[in-house]
Order: C-alpha cells, then structure tokens, then sequence
C-alpha cells in the first residue's frame, strides 16, 4: 500500500507510489530517487531507480561562480549542462540539453506559500508547495509530467520523482537537478551563507 500524505509525498526507493499522487494523477510511468554525496569534493548528485540502480550522475565543480553543472547518464552519455545566473532578483538557471535545446528556470519571487518557477523555452511550469516540499512540473496546457518530493531533515538532500511524461525524462532530470541547486541556494541565503559555497561546494 502506498503511503498516503496530501502534505508531504517524498518516499523511499522500492516504496509504493504516494495514494494522493495515485489518485489525483495515475500511477506514474517512471520514478526516480536522488542522494547527494554531502562530504565529497564536488557537488555530487546520483539519480537511482526504485531498485537503487544508478541512472544519471549530475555533477559540479567544487568553486564555480555560475555553479556549472554536467549530468550524464550512468553509461557516461552526455545529457545536460546547467549554470546559475549570477547578479539577478530571479533565481535562474540555464539547461542546455545534449541535442541542443536550450531552457531557463526563472523563479516568481513574489509567492509566499505557493513558489512558482517558469520553464521558459518549453512553456512549462514548476509549481511548489514549500510546506510540504512538493513540487508538481506541469506541461504548456496544464498536463502533470511530474510531481516531485523532497524529503525533510536529510543531510544528504533526498529527492523521489514521479514521471507521467516518460519521452521527456531526461528533461526533467535536467530541471530536478536545477531545482536542488536552487532550493539549496536558497536554504544557504536563508541562514546566512553564500549560494554559490551551497550548491557548489560537496
């Protein structure tokens, strides 16, 4: 039975879905697990599946201004890069996927409780719910293509990601790394730190 939480959806690889996920959207075609290595040279990310193979590897440089990002398939596939805009109200980040399509992450900064960041380039769009840690990436009419949970009180920075739009999984990857980096950013501003020692430093 999955676990049933309209507050907060992160669960564990090998997990059921989330009931309220199941019953609001279907069950997903795909899901997805990070964990940051928190004490390593580079910021490093792994992405499993819910048997705890690795899929992706998203990784940083250890002192990087714009927080560059590469993240590659666990065969060593290129996938995507990704830099932050530095200097900018906005919290921006800029995916150039391995085909060449380019996309911006820009953030509302206005939104108290709901946070919403516009995928500018495709027409999607990041809907959080920063209470619960959930977050539900929608398509240019509305659609879900997946809905993200971030666990709480985890030093290794767990994230699940339940993918309904299997043929754009690597794109969202993409945008579920940026997403790390800016919720990471902004938990280092918010107690007083740089957002570039957060995201780029292990």
């Amino acid at each position: 039975m999955g676990v049933f939480s309209k507050v907060h959806r992160y669960r564990e690889g090998g997990e059921d879905v989330n009931v309220f996920n199941a019953e609001t959207y279907g069950r997903p075609v795909n899901s997805l697990f990070t964990s940051t290595k928190v004490f390593s040279l580079h910021h490093h990310i792994d992405i499993t599946d819910a048997s705890g193979n690795v899929v992706y590897q998203a990784q940083s440089k250890m002192i990087s201004l714009h927080d560059k990002t590469d993240i590659y398939r666990a065969d060593g596939e290129f996938v995507a890069h990704i830099e932050r805009k530095f200097f900018t109200l906005h919290e921006r980040h800029f995916v150039t996927m391995r085909d060449g399509m380019r996309f911006e992450l820009s953030n509302e900064i206005m939104h108290i409780i709901k946070d919403i960041t516009n995928i500018v380039g495709l027409g999607w769009q990041l809907r959080g719910n920063l209470l619960g840690l959930n977050f539900e990436l929608l398509d240019e009419e509305g659609n879900v293509i997946a809905v993200i949970g971030q666990k709480m009180f985890s030093i290794h920075d767990k994230y699940c990601i339940d993918i309904y739009q299997e043929e754009h999984e690597e794109t969202v990857v993409a945008i579920l790394v940026a997403l790390q980096h800016m919720m990471r950013d902004r938990a280092a501003a918010a107690s007083g730190g740089s957002g570039g020692g957060s995201s780029s430093g292990g």
